[in-house]
């Protein structure tokens, strides 16, 4: 089992918060249990007079000719160096032609209510409940020249589910983010992140307050304000043209709630990645504000005039997160995919991303822990180690290159208008108790996105756990090497392997799984003979 020294607190948020994320998926407390007690800045109660009317989608009329609406907050200048740059990566970005800084956003916030049931069509018209006070704090990521600036801004909901911000998303498609020369914010949306900002670091963070998660989406939305009306203080040298909001698992959940109720009436933002959503949405409201909870399942709504991309795994499809009741079939603005033999998290977001660098030093050990894999870690923060052990092994599976091509499509999709392919989704057999994936004779499941991992196979790959796994191993999936027999069975001639390998590699770039850039790294790690 691999040691992992000791870390900084914020470095081992994303990773903490995976390990703690057993609340979200299953309907309990978003915040893995945790309660705020941040300030409790004044709440003042609005009448409850309906917004502008939900707008019609005829199917022609992208975001970025909508006019945003939210209000704009106010924006301090920068906290002094140094920024935490410690939570996104363990080297300094500028190693990547990037800078990073942290800044206070203020404003007043809105919280909201509806007076109809939350449907699971999606489609939730909502009113003003009360407005508050609020001050959060947003890390900017930018890059160091201007000229690489591509005019997307990705804004990630931090996942809070550990108690600390975390910026999984980020871990998984930071390779894209760089090499396409994106801007990325993330925001500190939610009362539990906010506070563990203050008590960790009051000198720095003191200022900050939250009024509570039932106003986590105006905050959001004003975020987003600051990116379009403030970006020569926020992002300066820059001018952002496109925004996409992004958030895994526990803000995955929010962003549902956020599309089907908020993104209508305010319109700040041009496109959604939702990466590992369950089959409900987080609460609209919640105490001390009217309770709002909404319908189990629920699913995206299809009549929305920006594009939405839904990416699974196998561990959301029929794992802990349930997702399988919410699917929905692909639209106008709406796309699903599901991908085979992978897992809610995985060895990649784990372990390797930190030092994902863009180098091919990164896209060896991946494909690496398919034949080697690991069982578990050991996170040792301060003399308190956090042990992980998940036998057979942690999900290997090659997620990370496909959020990458999610990421690709859906900032394309955006500004464009050029759709991302519809895929089949995951196989699954709905007449066993529980439902279960069709697999094929390696045990992989078949339909979905296809992966070489899958497709040219040396190992069985699941997102779903062994029957006896403790704990927080329900989010880890499996990875099962094939015995040298296995191998000499399926390839019995020199070459072969390399042969199917080269042929996955091509059909998952051709389907659009794949990124050309990543499909040529892929292929370059098991050549054919000459």
């Amino acid at each position: 089992m691999r040691k992992i020294l000791p870390m900084n607190l914020r470095r081992q948020a994303a990773l903490l918060a995976i390990l703690s994320i057993v609340g979200a998926g299953c309907g309990e407390s978003e915040n893995g249990g945790l309660v705020a007690t941040t300030t409790s800045p004044t709440i003042t109660t609005e009448s409850t007079v309906p917004l502008d009317d939900q707008p019609e989608n005829d199917g022609t009329q992208p975001a970025r000719e909508v006019s945003p609406s939210a209000a704009v907050p106010t924006l301090a200048d920068p906290l002094p160096e140094p920024a935490p740059e410690q939570m996104l990566a363990n080297y300094p970005l500028d190693r990547v032609g990037y800078s990073m800084s942290e800044f206070v956003i203020s404003g007043t916030a809105t919280s909201y209510t509806s007076a109809a049931p939350l449907s699971a069509d999606g489609r939730w018209p909502v009113t003003p409940e009360a407005t508050a006070p609020y001050s959060t704090r947003a890390v900017v990521v930018q890059p160091v020249d201007p000229e690489q600036f591509s005019g997307t801004v990705i804004v990630e909901w931090f996942n809070v589910t550990s108690g600390l911000d975390a910026a999984v998303d980020w871990q998984y498609t930071h390779d894209e983010i760089i090499r396409e020369g994106h801007a990325y914010v993330g925001v500190s949306a939610q009362a539990v992140g906010v506070e563990q900002l203050t008590m960790s670091e009051p000198e720095r963070y003191g200022t900050l307050a939250h009024p509570g998660d039932s106003f986590s989406y105006d905050i959001y939305s004003q975020v987003g304000m600051a990116v379009r009306e403030l970006s020569d203080m926020l992002l300066p040298g820059l001018e952002p043209t496109t925004l996409i909001a992004a958030g895994q698992s526990q803000s995955a959940l929010r962003l549902t709630t956020y599309v089907n109720a908020v993104a209508p009436l305010t319109n700040v933002f041009d496109g959604f990645l939702i990466h590992s959503r369950g089959g409900v949405a987080a609460a609209l409201s919640e105490e001390p504000q009217v309770d709002m909870a909404t319908s189990a399942p629920v699913i995206i709504r299809d009549d929305l005039a920006v594009p939405v991309f839904i990416l699974q795994t196998e561990t959301d499809v029929l794992g802990v997160m349930e997702f399988l009741p919410a699917r929905q079939p692909d639209s106008d603005y709406v796309r699903l995919w599901e991908v085979a033999g992978t897992a809610h998290v995985d060895i990649y977001v784990a372990q390797q991303a930190g030092d994902d660098d863009g180098s091919m030093g990164s896209d060896v050990a991946q494909f690496e822990s398919l034949s080697n894999p690991v069982a578990g870690f050991t996170v040792d923060l301060g003399g308190s180690p956090l042990t992980l052990d998940c036998p057979p092994a942690l999900n290997a599976g090659q997620l990370h290159y496909v959020v990458l091509s999610a990421l690709h499509h859906i900032v394309s999709w955006a500004t464009t208008g050029d759709a991302p392919p519809s895929m089949p989704l995951l196989d699954v057999d709905e007449s066993t108790s529980p439902a279960s994936f069709v697999l094929d004779a390696n045990g992989n499941a078949t339909g979905g996105v296809r992966t070489p991992a899958v497709d040219a196979p040396v190992a069985t790959l699941s997102g779903l756990p062994a029957p006896d796994a403790p704990g927080f191993c329900v989010f880890f999936g499996s990875t099962v090497p094939f015995t040298p027999e296995q191998l000499d069975a399926r390839y019995p001639n020199p070459g072969d392997f390399a042969a199917e390998w080269q042929r996955a590699v091509g059909d998952a770039e051709a389907a659009g799984a794949l990124l050309p850039s990543d499909a040529a790294r892929l292929a370059e790690m098991v050549p054919l003979p000459e």
